[in-house]
């Protein structure tokens, strides 16, 4: 009859294509969310397609609002561009459920605001989640029980993390005021290099323009001051090992009083009641270690290495041995 349309019915072998098409399309955009450049050719090794198939695609992901931008030439490559929204996270199941956790305890590692923020992911996140990964996510947080070490003394603002971090990323000199343990406030100019968290804190490890060496700055006492810049070449770090060396500054180098003290436990035991701001260890056998740490007085050194529960030899400074003798005099007479 004419004039009258037929609706086209789809059969199962052209379904197939379109499934397969969509399925690549996730792939790839989860390759690109995952590593900040990609070639055609690595990629198209990845999808098992031809590198003219990967151009397709990339094409229709920008029809999709994804902003992939490509490079030419030799050494040109695929990378995921910011865009006006955030696009889709693809997360597999170990990804998805290590995200849901460490929501959950964000709220505890001082930083200020973080907590409602993540409350408010935690939330977008739980109502997507398959229930086989929602089921563990939340055994796993209704039968642990957190042990907190007691109140966050400090927190860092969770704008100027990101701005320390963006300034370390794109090697862009920073400008800001500093207020010291005393409460004085200096302007510092300097290089970022990296930030080292702790449990309670958060550090800025940094070249000093004015004083043409390497500081470590608590970031909660940071105030920037923009403009920042210009670019810069980035030097060599002051350490090989970063956490080492900011636990070295803010356990022993930062006090006038320092110490070292052979303990008589393996460094894993120590390490379960020693924080890195506590004290750097270093292995000496199965049995012992070494604790570099320091104080503002040797007496309360003397009662911080008490504390430790564990038995010890003084190194150095023989000074220390003095402070000790003093106190179990001290401890004596009252006994008596």
């Amino acid at each position: 009859m004419q004039g009258l349309r037929t609706q086209a019915v789809r059969k199962p072998w052209q379904t197939r294509p379109m499934l397969e098409t969509s399925a690549r399309l996730l792939r790839l955009l989860s390759l690109l969310q995952a590593h900040r450049d990609w070639s055609g050719a690595d990629l198209a090794d990845r999808l098992g397609v031809t590198p003219r198939t990967v151009r397709r695609d990339v094409d229709k992901l920008r029809e999709l609002g994804y902003p992939v931008n490509a490079s030419p030439g030799t050494g040109g490559g695929y990378q995921l561009g910011a865009g006006a929204q955030l696009p889709p996270l693809l997360l597999d199941d170990e990804e998805a459920v290590a995200v849901a956790v460490g929501l959950r305890i964000a709220a505890g590692n001082g930083v200020e605001g973080i907590g409602e923020t993540s409350v408010r992911a935690l939330a977008k996140l739980e109502q997507v989640l398959p229930d086989r990964l929602r089921r563990r996510v939340n055994a796993l947080n209704t039968f642990t029980v957190p042990l907190l070490r007691g109140p966050v003394a400090s927190v860092a603002d969770a704008g100027v993390l990101t701005e320390l971090a963006g300034a370390c990323r794109d090697a862009e000199r920073l400008r800001f005021e500093y207020r010291d343990h005393s409460g004085s406030v200096s302007r510092r100019t300097v290089e970022p290099h990296r930030l080292v968290c702790t449990e309670r804190r958060w550090y800025l490890v940094a070249w000093d323009l004015d004083r043409a060496d390497w500081r470590t700055f608590r970031a909660d006492r940071i105030t920037p001051t923009p403009p920042h810049g210009p670019r810069f070449t980035p030097r060599d770090a002051p350490a090989e090992d970063l956490a080492a060396y900011v636990s070295k500054g803010i356990s022993t180098s930062v006090y006038p009083t320092r110490a070292v003290v052979r303990l008589k436990a393996g460094i894993e035991r120590a390490a379960e009641r020693i924080s890195p701001s506590s004290g750097v260890l270093e292995a000496v056998d199965a049995d012992t270690c070494l604790l570099r740490t320091g104080a503002a007085t040797l007496d309360v050194l003397v009662i911080h290495v008490m504390m430790l529960g564990f038995d010890f030899e003084v190194v150095e400074p023989p000074e220390l041995q003095d402070a000790i003798r003093a106190s179990r005099d001290r401890l004596t007479r009252a006994l008596e």
